[in-house]
């Protein structure tokens, strides 16, 4: 193993996201950028020093120096340096301590409440845990502001029809208003499972191997070590787990799997909106911005760039999920040899997707343009066969060539191939069906189910939902 350089050097960092505008710019790209990681280390490492002090087994000025260095930005040892000294010893923290000390040896501090009984995944799961709880605050504020934009679509459409569409084909009718709170219901589903993960994110700290040898040596008892593992949680804000995790990778599985679903949601909004805003659909409009979805060799276009990067998130975000999984199974002895390494890439990018995307997708729908008179040509030039369902129920035993004739008669109007209202007045018996009952059949705003309760019931959750999490 190398040793880590005596002093570690300024160096540019990255992670701009040149090739990630899913999430270049937003929060979540700040609250996982290596700074932000270096910081969250600092902020384990000061608060364990703090703990260690309150407990007079270690000296205040070195636990109060800590937590100055945590707190100036400007002295945070440089995650580019860092980066390349985590090569010697497999990550990160080994390099910050080296730092750290010498930082403090410069000030003529001494180090004895830097990291005392505790081990490097102690310190990087820790806070780790804490950029994943910064982030999910982050997504729930935008998924907030989603979902109440979605709420008010939902309700002020209630009775704007369109037609719904299965195996991208036309269907039966619907009304916008449902489909604005299915995509409601599913945030909601997300919000729920992110907000959970979050409340459950838990403190690391078990020592070099799980036992906590090193802390119960230095606290001089289990019982006295047990009670400076909950203060540590208590001062970080996290969850007190029932023993160390180190191997059991369910903490960060939790978060991952929250974060894909709410992504997934995010993605079937996204990828129903760039479908109804194409030309020859025409029922939406995503908010345009100065600057924004112009084509390079195009000048005419303007292009759904929010939808597009919300829906280049959700299918990028299987894939971390998957290697986190993956790396979950590969969790062996008492510290994984390269599984517990594959997960930090992929969980902090899975984030910044989930970030990027709860973003695009609060600006997306609090701008949304919605267009019912497009809604409604879409619904008329499907023409009645979308009541075929309908019909069926209602004429089938009615028609003189019984199920199987009406069912031939409506694949005939679902080709163009005729005026399906005439020939059914013209087919069906006149007393079977009068000319007013056949026109309320044919109406399609008297076949949209349930739709204002299923509606209600999912603003309701919503709200809820938003009730719960207010300050």
């Amino acid at each position: 193993m190398t040793s880590p350089p005596e002093h570690l050097p300024a160096a540019p960092t990255g992670q701009h996201g040149l090739l990630n505008p899913a999430w270049a710019g937003t929060a979540a790209a700040s609250m996982t950028s290596d700074a932000a990681v270096v910081a969250a280390l600092l902020e384990v490492e000061a608060a364990w020093g703090e703990v260690l002090a309150e407990a007079e087994l270690a000296p205040a000025q070195s636990a109060e120096a800590l937590r100055e260095l945590s707190r100036n930005e400007a002295a945070h040892p440089d995650p580019a340096a860092l980066a390349e000294a985590a090569t010697g010893g497999g990550n990160p923290v080994i390099p910050l301590l080296a730092e750290l000390r010498r930082l403090l040896a410069e000030r003529g501090i001494s180090d004895a409440a830097l990291h005392r009984g505790a081990t490097s995944q102690d310190v990087l799961d820790t806070a780790l845990m804490l950029v994943v709880r910064r982030v999910i605050d982050q997504v729930m504020t935008d998924l907030l502001r989603t979902g109440e934009a979605l709420s008010r679509a939902a309700d002020a459409h209630r009775e704007t029809l369109a037609v719904a569409r299965s195996l991208t084909q036309p269907a039966v009718p619907t009304v916008f208003g449902l489909r604005a709170a299915q995509w409601l219901e599913a945030l909601t589903d997300a919000a729920e499972s992110l907000h959970a993960a979050a409340g459950a994110a838990p403190l690391q700290w078990g020592g070099a191997v799980g036992t906590q040898a090193a802390l119960v040596e230095l606290a001089d008892s289990p019982a006295r070590a047990e009670a400076l593992t909950a203060r540590l949680a208590e001062t970080l804000g996290l969850a007190l787990p029932a023993m160390p995790w180190h191997t059991r990778r369910r903490p960060v599985l939790q978060a991952a799997t929250a974060a894909a679903e709410a992504l997934a949601a995010l993605g079937t909004l996204a990828s129903d909106v760039l479908t109804l805003q194409r030309p020859e659909i025409g029922e939406l409009r995503e908010p345009t911005a100065p600057g924004r979805g112009g084509s390079s060799a195009m000048p005419q276009k303007q292009n759904p760039v929010l939808s597009v990067l919300i829906r280049s998130a959700a299918l990028a975000g299987p894939g971390h999920l998957a290697t986190l999984h993956q790396a979950a199974g590969a969790a062996v002895d008492e510290r994984p040899d390269g599984a517990w390494h594959a997960e930090w890439p992929a969980l902090t990018e899975l984030l910044r997707l989930t970030g990027g995307a709860a973003a695009r997708a609060a600006e997306l729908c609090e701008g949304l343009q919605v267009f019912p008179a497009a809604m409604r040509q879409n619904l008329d030039t499907a023409g009645p066969g979308v009541l075929g369902e309908r019909l069926l129920a209602r004429l089938g035993g009615a028609h003189p060539g019984g199920p199987a004739g009406l069912k031939a008669l409506l694949a005939e109007a679902g080709h163009g191939e005729i005026d399906l209202t005439a020939r059914l007045r013209q087919e069906l018996p006149a007393e079977t069906i009068s000319d007013d009952e056949l026109t309320e059949t044919l109406d399609p705003h008297r076949y949209v189910g349930r739709s204002a309760q299923l509606i209600d019931a999912a603003r309701a959750r919503f709200a809820e939902l938003r009730a719960g999490l207010a300050p």
